[in-house]
């Protein structure tokens, strides 16, 4: 799959950016410090999945063990279902551990044995009064007893009779749509789950939530995980119900979609894979928008660091493209957030977006504060020096586009304060400068050195 490249020339200032390492929580922080903080607060796990266990490193390495864990999850009894999702926390957690990673690699239908923990709550997250469509009920409406409870209306209300004994369809048909349903509908039933095990299903889908997103860290799951496209509708189900769902089933769920977006290729809900959930690719872009402009800061520096991810690849630009007026507006709107880890997620999400595209260089030069606010994250400055060299090179981009050039001139004092100031983005500004006052575009004067023009 072409790739686009993330590291930009630059000139002689600018060096090849490292690629992002995969992070945990919390979301755009690219220091250890402050992931390993909030590690500590999340540790602890649920008292309704049973005390902690020790498990052996050998135990994994066991065929048989494997396979116990796999019909384990399978059977959905409480105590096999409880020991299988704790047995796996622990082994998906210990990621230095190669022997623990490799085998958890490996074994056979552990992914789609997860997938179906958390469709079993999802099956039953909603009250069923919100799930359930009225039933048209037609037979018989123009008759005096309808055999679906009618006939105590029809022959007890001197109002829905007419003096012939026959009663008006419309009356009976308009009145069927506020009647409520028949007792045997309106049953939960012998089988069905009181509140307590709707708790614990809930409780199991959060945990292989989890188990799942420390599977998408380990390299050797990514291709296999980017490719099952009931993995993928099923976390971005999650993401698309985040008003009704539980929270850290959310967040587990994104930062799985984000550890796999740079394998992700979104044609794969309309490909002949077989489909669980119907996910198509508007719809996914949604979920994602959806969670970019949540007001929960995991949330949206997690959906801003995703849409970065996902423009690098390009068979994703179409579906990306119809919401990028959306998209430059958030991102700026993140940038002006006095959290930095906001900032830095909306910076490198603008940072791959500028690169789309002439047309989206344009929209997001005429995007208002934009300019304003790149300044802001370089003038701060920002405390993570790649944040600050990235905003100045989205300048950089945006100065070469022509049309953009009259817009920019009103900055021509900012870059040039900027120039003599900061040494670190000298070279960075002195180009910006350089293209905004002498050279019509860079493309342009390329030709006429190629070519003696």
């Amino acid at each position: 799959m072409q790739k686009r490249d993330l590291n930009k020339s630059g000139g002689s200032g600018g060096g090849s950016a490292a690629p992002a390492p995969k992070r945990g929580r919390p979301f755009g922080s690219t220091s250890g410090s402050a992931a390993a903080s909030f590690a500590a607060d999340s540790a602890a796990p649920p008292t309704l999945l049973g005390p902690s266990l020790q498990v052996h490193t050998s135990f994994a390495a066991s065929d048989q063990n494997n396979k116990r864990i796999v019909l384990a999850l399978q059977s959905g009894l409480k105590s096999e279902l409880t020991w299988a999702l704790n047995t796996l926390t622990l082994l998906s957690f210990k990621e230095k551990e190669d022997m623990r990673k490799d085998s958890l690699a490996k074994i056979s239908g552990l992914l789609d044995a997860l997938l179906q923990v958390i469709d079993d709550w999802r099956d039953i997250a909603l009250p069923k009064e919100l799930q359930r469509t009225h039933r048209a009920r037609t037979l018989g409406s123009n008759s005096v007893v309808t055999g679906f409870g009618n006939e105590y209306e029809a022959l007890g209300s001197n109002d829905g009779v007419k003096q012939s004994g026959l009663t008006d369809a419309s009356v009976q048909k308009n009145g069927a749509k506020f009647r409520p349903s028949e007792w045997w509908y309106d049953e939960d039933g012998l089988f069905n789950l009181d509140d307590e095990g709707r708790a614990e299903k809930q409780l199991c889908a959060v945990a292989a939530s989890n188990i799942i997103r420390n599977f998408s860290f380990m390299p050797e799951n990514e291709v296999i995980m980017a490719a099952n496209r009931h993995c993928l509708e099923t976390v971005f189900q999650c993401i698309e119900d985040h008003t009704t769902e539980d929270e850290e089933l959310i967040t587990n769920a994104l930062e799985t979609i984000v550890n796999l977006a740079p394998l992700l290729d979104l044609r794969i809900f309309s490909s002949s894979k077989p489909s669980y959930i119907k996910i198509t690719e508007k719809r996914a872009v949604q979920a994602i928008m959806g969670m970019l402009g949540s007001a929960v800061k995991a949330w949206h520096c997690a959906a801003a660091e995703l849409l970065g991810r996902l423009i690098i690849n390009p068979d994703n630009e179409p579906f990306l493209l119809p919401f990028f007026p959306q998209i430059h507006k958030r991102l700026v709107d993140l940038m002006s957030a006095p959290a930095i880890d906001a900032q830095a997620a909306a910076v490198g999400a603008l940072y791959n977006l500028a690169e789309v595209n002439m047309d989206c260089r344009l929209k997001l030069a005429s995007e208002r504060w934009a300019v304003d606010r790149l300044l802001r994250v370089i003038r701060m400055p920002h405390p993570v020096p790649e944040v600050c060299r990235k905003a100045a090179m989205i300048l950089e981009s945006l100065v070469s586009e022509p049309q953009n050039k009259a817009l920019l001139l009103a900055y021509e004092n900012a870059f040039a304060e900027i120039l003599f100031s900061d040494t670190r983005y000298s070279d960075t500004f002195a180009r910006i400068l350089y293209e905004l006052t002498s050279r019509p575009s860079n493309k342009f004067t390329a030709a006429r050195g190629v070519w003696g023009m």
